[in-house]
Formats: structure tokens, sequence, C-alpha cells
């Protein structure tokens, strides 16, 4: 159908898939399947089929073509689609239905069994314990971080009138909208991808949204952004904005491939982020955020939050310390260490 390779445009913004079209992810991944048959591929890269998962996993793709002379030829790199609990179940809030782990849980399977080589994940739907027989041992440079504000009747979160909904699955985003603007209303069940989102906006079922910044980057559609929140404003999830790549743990042929395309200050960055999460057993039912990044003095400077759902109660901490792995990761778990503590029995049980 034509309208599968055409921009939707509503009133104020445009909506499409990415710079490349579905037409073009469904031919390239037909080409790909057809030429599997003829040649077995080196790498299978397994990923969710959103458009923005493809665009994650064609974005590795490229880098191992680039990095690797075998992995350029025609026919060596072979794109899979899995599709995940996380992607069939639309109609409820994450929360309900089991957590992050939806969104990985297949692919990590299918990995494990040997039916792909290499997986890619957005590091922020990847749970803080990873299946047995897999690693983790490559993050890609990480995207902006911050998150867009977008609708199509208000500059800002505190330009909507009194009353008004915004559209976020996150209870991350939930809390801290509804700590500095009370008088909002979020619908908190507003889930899809990135153009599902965009279409019920435009369709006036909330007023308006937040997305990752770094998803509209990769989709190149960044014009839809109306405003982007501050680190200050909107701290953001854990490891949002950065890619993971899992292998076996016994593949050093994989490993090696994913050691090439590693980005170490991601890599550290996420790392603190991750043990502050897992310290404080986060999940989808609570409100967390943290951000490692490297400062202007070279170190690393951690922020984290922890909120109830309905943004009355915001804790947050900070700490500053050596850009190096143990000491990013003793960081993190301090961070966590002490906002258990301030919160006290009951807070992430609620």
């Amino acid at each position: 159908m034509e309208t599968l390779c055409s921009a939707l445009v509503f009133p104020s913004f445009r909506i499409r898939t990415s710079a490349f079209s579905k037409c073009g992810i469904r031919a390239s991944i037909a080409v790909e399947q057809q030429t599997s048959q003829t040649k077995v591929a080196l790498l299978r890269i397994g990923t969710r089929g959103s458009p923005l998962a493809l665009a994650q996993a064609y974005e590795t793709r490229d880098k191992l073509m680039a990095s690797h002379a075998e992995l350029a030829e025609e026919g060596a790199i072979q794109i899979v689609i899995i599709k995940t609990t996380g992607d069939k179940i639309l109609s409820q809030p994450l929360a309900d239905i089991g957590g992050k782990g939806l969104f990985t849980k297949e692919i990590d399977e299918a990995l494990i069994n040997g039916d792909i080589d290499i997986a890619v994940h957005s590091m922020k739907d990847v749970p803080t314990y990873l299946p047995d027989k897999t690693i983790l041992p490559c993050n890609l440079p990480r995207e902006d971080v911050r998150d867009a504000f977008i609708s199509l009747s208000a500059a800002s979160l505190a330009d909507l009138p009194s009353g008004s909904i915004v559209g976020t699955a996150s209870l991350r985003r939930k809390s801290q909208i509804l700590h500095r603007y009370p008088s909002l209303n979020v619908e908190e069940n507003f889930r899809g991808n990135v153009q599902t989102r965009l279409r019920k906006l435009s369709e006036g079922i909330v007023q308006a949204t937040l997305l990752a910044l770094a998803g509209l980057k990769r989709l190149n559609m960044t014009e839809n952004v109306t405003s982007i929140l501050s680190i200050d404003d909107m701290l953001p999830a854990v490891a949002q904005g950065a890619i993971g790549i899992a292998c076996r743990s016994n593949d050093d042929k994989m490993a090696e491939y994913l050691a090439s395309l590693n980005h170490e200050e991601t890599r550290l960055a996420v790392s603190c982020e991750r043990a502050f999460l897992e310290k404080l057993e986060g999940s989808c039912r609570t409100p967390i955020a943290g951000y490692a990044s490297r400062n202007e003095d070279g170190n690393c400077l951690f922020r984290g939050l922890v909120a109830s759902p309905d943004g009355i109660r915001v804790l947050e901490t900070s700490r500053i310390g050596p850009y190096a792995f143990e000491d990013t990761i003793k960081m993190g778990k301090d961070a966590g260490e002490e906002l258990l503590s301030r919160a006290g029995p009951g807070f992430f049980s609620r």
C-alpha cells in the first residue's frame, strides 16, 4: 500500500517511521531473508520489530560492517525480528503485566537457543539481572538522555491549562510531572511505539506527551519536538538513550566483534545507573530516575531520584567520584542505599 511508504501528516506535526521508511525496512529484511537462503549469515542480529528497535539494529549492523570487512559482504549480517510479550499486550500498563523484562525475554531466549548471535536492546528495557549464559559487553555511544515535550497547544508543561491530560506510560515521568504541576492529569496507560503515541496526541486523546529525545533523534523525527526538558526538570530513566548489545557468554567471536563497538564512557555511566537501580530493586511499579555523566573535571557525577507515583514524595541524591568501573558501581550502590534508608519501610511496596 502506498500509505505505508508515505508520511502521515497532521495539523502541526509530521509522523513518519524513520529516515528509512517502513517499506525500506521491509524490503531490506526481505532481501536479507532471501539472501540467507543462498548464503548462511555470519552474524544474526535479534531485535524487536518497532521502527525504533529496527533503527537501533541497523545502526549496530552498519557499525559492524564498517569495522569488519567480512561482515560488509552481502548477506553476512541478517536482521531477525522477534515479537516480545510487551509488544503483544498494549492494553494494560507495563506494571500490571510483569515489568520491563517483557521487552527482552523472548529475544534472550532466542539468543540462548542459538537462533540469533547477538541481541540489540534499549538499555532502559534491560532488567538489572542478565539471563544465565549471556553477557552484555557492549554499549554504543549514548544519545541525548533528555525528554522531549510534544504538544499541539502548549509550549511547555508550565503552559498547559489546569486539568490538561499528559499521556505517558512512564511512572517516572508521571511522578515528576505531578510533583511540579499537581494541577495536571496523567494518562498512564499511554503505550505504543512513537508513531502510535503521536497519532493519539493528534487525535486529541491527550493534550501533551513526553518522549525520549534519543528515540526521536534515531528516527529522524525531531521536527515533532515542541521543547526539550532539562535534566533539572525531568531526570531521565536509568540507561535512557543507551543501546546495549548482548551475546552468549561462551561465544568468543561475537564478544570480539562487540568489543570493537563498545563505548567505554557510556558503559561506565550505564553501569553506575544500573547499580543504583539494582540496589533499589526497581521495577515498573516504582518511579526511579538516575543519570551518570562525566563532569568538566573528568569525574563521574551521578544524580538519583525515587518518588511516590502521585508525585507527593520525591527523594533525590547525588554523588561525585572517579570515572572508573569499580568507583561508578560503588557510587550507584551507595546512592541507592541512601534513598532506601530515607524512604523507609513500605515506600517501594505501594
